[in-house]
């Protein structure tokens, strides 16, 4: 092709033709600059078609993130409302007079392992954190869902903070259970072993000498709790609908990229 053009520009230099050569000219520049602006066109398609995949990507993944969320977040859910079945048991035990001494140690025993234990927030958060790190959180061209994603996961920052709060209240309240009690006998998923074998109207009876201690330790972890529940039910509510939102944008992308 370019021997050819050459050619044909040789032929009317030697012929003399001044105004040929020059529109000849001005056709081999106009086709140069056609030429780059198509490659420079595919160029660009071949980029947005790049950034278009990474973003669909990325999608996804929030997607799929999000979906195990609202699977932990109904499982704590559900491991606090039984643990507070446990505390609420542990203190009618103690509010009954006729509950037997084998009762009240079974409910200590259930409160120790599993009432006793601080609520727990552990969202997937790994490609927000790759998004905002790396700066591509441009690469979700729509605004809007952009800002949606962004307040999304700061709600979950909001409610660690709140899970904070609440343990850095309940810890000096925690702290006379263990330091005036011997409360980790009862303990026998894990501790009762390091302790010296007591009878059950023994340990009944320590619990008793104790109740208040026990009673305001339960309480405010059954508050903790029923607060915990709150929160991760309203969060994950919200984890569903950012869900639909992703899921509804992927599937308005699948089907621009088929019609195409």
């Amino acid at each position: 092709m370019i021997n050819f053009l050459r050619k044909i520009r040789q032929k009317l230099l030697l012929e003399n033709k001044i105004s040929g050569y020059l529109k000849y000219g001005i056709g081999e520049i106009f086709l140069v600059v056609i030429g780059i602006l198509i490659a420079l066109s595919i160029n660009n398609w071949n980029e947005n078609r790049k950034l278009d995949q990474q973003e669909k990507s990325y999608l996804n993944r929030l997607i799929q993130e999000n979906k195990s969320d609202v699977l932990t977040f109904a499982a704590e859910i559900e491991r606090l409302e039984k643990n507070n079945e446990k505390i609420a048991n542990f203190s009618n035990a103690f509010k009954d007079s006729d509950s037997s001494d084998s009762l009240l140690v079974h409910c200590a025993s259930e409160f120790m392992i599993y009432g006793s234990l601080y609520p727990r927030f552990n969202p997937s958060i790994s490609t927000y954190e790759d998004l905002s790190s790396t700066g591509n959180l441009g690469i979700i061209k729509d605004t809007g869902l952009r800002d949606q994603i962004v307040t999304h996961y700061q709600s979950y920052q909001a409610v660690e903070w709140d899970y904070k709060i609440n343990a850095d209240w309940a810890m000096p309240i925690d702290a006379p259970l263990f330091i005036h009690t011997d409360a980790l006998i009862f303990d026998t998923a894990i501790t009762s072993f390091l302790f010296p074998d007591k009878s059950t109207e023994k340990l009944a009876g320590d619990l008793r000498t104790n109740r208040d201690i026990y009673l305001r330790n339960a309480a405010i972890h059954f508050w903790i709790n029923k607060d915990c529940i709150i929160m991760l039910k309203q969060i994950k509510d919200d984890t569903s609908a950012i869900i639909e939102v992703l899921e509804e944008v992927m599937k308005k992308k699948e089907l621009r990229t088929r019609s195409f």
